[in-house]
């Protein structure tokens, strides 16, 4: 008793003996190791009580440049791997996503199900509390860590790796849709702006070859009305010229029946016969000189005028005549009209379209691109089954419960000795 009270002595008089505390602490130990005892048995029995909590985790990386090629070499659509990995990032933080998740996948949830609490609820339970997305970092030198990390926490007797790699499936497959719905709406857009010009350029031959029809046939219109005028001109000219000529031919039949000239002569026959029973003469005549037309005498020149006068039409007389009814027979058909008229693929005459068709059957090769095999990341580590619940640690547990109930006994020991030396 006197070492007690020398020892508590001296804790009061704050001058500490580790000594004495020790052998105070030794002499209690009955009641420290119980303590101890009794919180270690309860910390075990609170860890065999309480449900315990797992957790799994995914690790998600873009893929090889390669797995886009199709993708990106389509000119359509550009999409890197960090891009990927990025959109599949932002689907899997979604609510939406995570939302549609849950629904399609109810049954793998029945343990948030309580009476009374709808979907929404339970779904809000585990969108807030369960799933933790942890997306790609940026360092201070600006490089990127391209890595994404998904951890699942989930009670006793449930599959949460099933839950985790079905999640991250899911998300990964609505974006995939998403590109594919945006590749389709691009394409159709471009094919529709694509269609538009083709229409245009086939708008603008039809007006080109109308108006092309049009400039022929006016053409030929105008030569046909040119024609026309030229053969009555030249059919006037004959008439006047055939009615001259029959008054030139009348006046030389009277010269010549004043002279009695019935046949054709000339000059200098003319004056030899007026001069028959002369002596022998020479005549000299100058035959480049025009002889009048009444040396022909009265015979053919009545001839020709009643030939003349019994003529109905002079078209023969005129060469040219000829030549206008070829031509005014040719501008009845114009063949190049005719062409143009009858051309049955009118879509090969059309200019400045051929690109665009180019342009068609590539988006159209782009538009058949399958996507059920298309890979937007690479899961680095699927979720696994863990061996051990991160809730709660149970030697950890029961250590601390030991410790704790240890720490317990000591302070009682010492205060009850303290007490005991204030009664002194």
């Amino acid at each position: 008793m006197s070492n007690t009270s020398s020892v508590s002595s001296a804790v009061s008089r704050h001058n500490i003996d580790i000594f004495g505390i020790y052998k105070l602490i030794w002499q209690g130990r009955r009641l420290i190791l119980l303590l101890g005892t009794l919180f270690g048995l309860s910390a075990y029995t609170y860890t065999r009580l309480v449900t315990s909590e797992y957790q799994v985790a995914s690790v998600l990386r873009p893929v090889a440049l390669n797995a886009l090629d199709a993708l990106n070499r389509s000119g359509v659509y550009t999409l890197p791997p960090d891009e990927a990995l990025t959109r599949v990032g932002s689907a899997l933080e979604s609510y939406g996503v995570r939302l549609g998740f849950f629904r399609a996948n109810q049954a793998l949830f029945s343990y948030l199900q309580r009476p009374g609490v709808t979907l929404e609820q339970s779904f809000e339970s585990f969108n807030r509390a369960s799933l933790k997305v942890i997306t790609p970092s940026i360092s201070k030198d600006g490089s990127r860590n391209a890595l994404i990390r998904l951890e699942l926490n989930y009670p006793e007797g449930v599959d949460g790796a099933q839950i985790l790699n079905g999640f991250v499936e899911y998300a990964i497959e609505v974006e995939r849709k998403r590109i594919e719905a945006d590749l389709k709406i691009i394409i159709e857009n471009r094919l529709v702006e694509l269609e538009g010009s083709i229409d245009a350029a086939r708008d603008e031959y039809d007006v080109n070859k109308q108006a092309r029809i049009a400039t022929l046939l006016e053409a030929d219109g105008v030569q046909r009305s040119q024609l026309q005028d030229e053969l009555v001109a030249l059919r006037k000219q004959l008439k006047v010229e055939r009615r001259d000529r029959i008054a030139q031919l009348k006046e030389a039949i009277d010269i010549a029946q004043s002279l009695g000239i019935q046949k054709p002569t000339t000059p200098s026959g003319l004056a030899e016969s007026s001069r028959a029973g002369e002596g022998p003469t020479m005549y000299t005549e100058i035959n480049n000189q025009q002889i009048p037309l009444y040396f022909m005498g009265v015979e053919i020149l009545e001839a020709e005028r009643s030939a003349l006068l019994k003529r109905n039409s002079d078209d023969f007389t005129e060469v040219r005549i000829a030549h206008i009814a070829r031509e005014m027979w040719m501008l009845q058909n114009n063949r190049e009209v005719e062409v143009l008229e009858q051309r049955e693929n009118e879509e090969l005459f059309l200019s400045g379209v051929q690109p665009f068709r180019d342009e068609i059957a590539r988006l159209s090769k782009a538009g058949n691109l399958d996507f059920s095999g298309f890979q937007l990341v690479a899961i680095d580590r699927k979720a696994l089954e863990p061996l051990s619940p991160i809730k709660p640690r149970k030697i950890l547990f029961v250590v601390l419960g030991v410790a704790f109930g240890c720490a317990a006994g000591a302070l009682i020991v010492l205060m009850r000795d303290s007490l005991a030396t204030r009664r002194v």
